[in-house]
């Protein structure tokens, strides 16, 4: 915060010649940045208001330098983050943000283009049309789908399962709404145990509630049971509830599970029931072509999300859905007063219509970009590797007696605890207890070593630790050095 003086600006905007100097600035320190990462503890040792208590309770009357926000930037900000592109960030699922990737989302700041319909935004319009069907082929569904892209799971999840209750006989919820309506049965949506919440979330804002999302069981791979699915179903017809939405979650947050969409399927179409897939996650996995077999079935949803941001190495936010029928959801949102007609005919696309959004960001051009610069077959190569470092790792924890794989590894998660040889015999409560408690202390010291990050969830209540491979900037040193802070942090519970 300086108190240096700064020449009058007058009302316009920054100076081209003072623009092109900041930018340079810029570039050079987003480049040092990246170059440094590993300078960084990935988690910022810091305790919660620290960063707000040195941004100031009010904000500036007089204009400050460029250069002082810069720097205030790169003292306060830059090293308080928690660096998601850190190599040892392992957390969650990867969000990393490539070379490409964020050169063009400074071009697409610098062109500000809203993608609201054709007219005020044509090639930003036509290049998303363009990039959805690249990332279509790049996955190996059929050309029967179309899509856009939005910000996250969270929405295209939700667009479609408002799609979905469009798409109900009679229901014509659109223009009569749910509440106070006689005679309608309740939604049901089926998701299995282990699907992310914000299928929880969307039918509360979809007016079924959280009571109308019913929840099925899990086989012991974490997989949605097709069986229960289908008593469930007659269970619920029987008792008056209107289902309507089954979501199949291929590549689940804890565990990455796959649910068996083929089979889900063919009890949609039986049903009549609108076939939604959550693959945020695994779906990316499908450009390495060996992959695809996992997500056997996909490709006859009425409805996928792929995140881009997660494993396609975009910077975020950036969410692809893909959706068979665009009809329902332009009959589903669209609305188009006088102030957005233009004379332009349904040989262009407006993307408004298809959602909740009239403004919308451009977010194509960064995807265009890095699909380019790496290629298919250079996203593949990094999918493989991602995959094949996860899968030593597993082989690590598996050859060791005093740790445990909790699940399959399809992909570039693992999910695993320490679990001493001592303790062979099932466990009782307390034991299992205790068991937690360390592997819990084991997560706290490894994350405060600086130099991983990592997460946790419950498997069959149980604490698991979680690994996730997917930074092109990751190597095989990193997940050694996780392996080495994990077997520390367990002999210093016995030390």
């Amino acid at each position: 915060m300086s108190d240096e003086k700064v020449p009058d600006r007058g009302l316009g905007d920054m100076a081209t010649g003072e623009f092109r100097r900041a930018a340079r600035d810029v570039a050079d320190r987003v480049a040092d940045y990246l170059e440094q990462l590993e300078s960084y503890d990935v988690l910022p040792k810091i305790e919660p208001g620290e960063v707000r208590a040195r941004l100031g309770a009010t904000p500036p009357e007089k204009p400050e330098s460029m250069q002082s926000i810069l720097e205030d930037f790169a003292d306060i900000i830059q090293p308080n983050i928690t660096h998601w592109q850190h190599p040892g960030f392992m957390a969650y699922f990867p969000s990393v943000a490539s070379g490409p990737g964020i050169l063009g989302e400074w071009l697409s700041a610098g062109l500000n283009s809203n993608v609201m319909f054709w007219r005020n935004a044509p090639a930003s319009t036509e290049l998303e049309q363009t990039v959805v069907d690249w990332l279509r082929r790049m996955l190996g569904l059929p050309a029967v789908f179309d899509g856009m892209l939005t910000d996250t799971a969270s929405i295209s999840s939700l667009l479609s399962i408002v799609a979905a209750r469009h798409a109900v006989p009679g229901l014509d919820a659109r223009e009569k709404g749910l509440a106070g309506r006689e005679g309608l049965g309740r939604l049901r949506i089926y998701a299995s145990s282990e699907s992310h919440m914000t299928i929880d979330k969307a039918a509360i804002v979809i007016g079924a509630g959280t009571e109308g999302l019913r929840k099925i069981e899990v086989d012991d791979q974490y997989r949605m049971r097709p069986d229960t699915l289908e008593r469930a179903i007659a269970e619920d017809r029987t008792a008056g509830w209107l289902p309507f939405c089954v979501v199949a979650t291929l590549g689940t947050t804890s565990s990455t599970s796959v649910d068996p969409a083929a089979r889900i399927a063919d009890i949609c179409e039986r049903e009549g029931l609108w076939f939604h897939v959550d693959a945020a996650y695994a779906g990316s996995a499908a450009v390495a072509r060996e992959y695809r077999p996992l997500l056997e079935g996909w490709e006859r949803a009425n409805s996928i999300v792929v995140n881009p941001h997660k494993w396609l190495f975009t910077p975020f936010d950036a969410s692809l859905l893909l959706f068979r029928d665009a009809d329902a959801y332009r009959d589903a949102f669209s609305i188009v007063p006088e102030y957005l007609r233009t004379p332009v005919g349904d040989e262009a696309r407006n993307y408004n219509e298809y959602g909740i959004q009239l403004g919308r960001r451009f977010r194509a051009l960064k995807l265009w970009m890095q699909i380019r610069y790496f290629g298919t077959e250079g996203i593949a190569a990094r999918i493989r590797e991602h995959c094949r470092m996860a899968g030593e790792f597993a082989r690590w924890v598996e050859a060791d007696p005093d740790w445990e794989l909790m699940a399959p590894v399809p992909f570039a998660t693992v999910c695993y605890r320490y679990r001493p040889a001592s303790m062979t015999d099932p466990l009782d409560a307390a034991a299992s207890r205790r068991l937690d408690g360390w592997n819990e202390s084991i997560l706290a010291e490894v994350n405060r070593s600086g130099k991983i990050f990592l997460s946790h969830t419950i498997l069959r209540s149980r604490f698991t630790l979680r690994l996730s491979v997917g930074n092109p900037r990751q190597t095989m040193e990193h997940v050694e050095t996780c392996w080495r802070l994990l077997r520390q942090a367990a002999k210093g519970l016995n030390g």
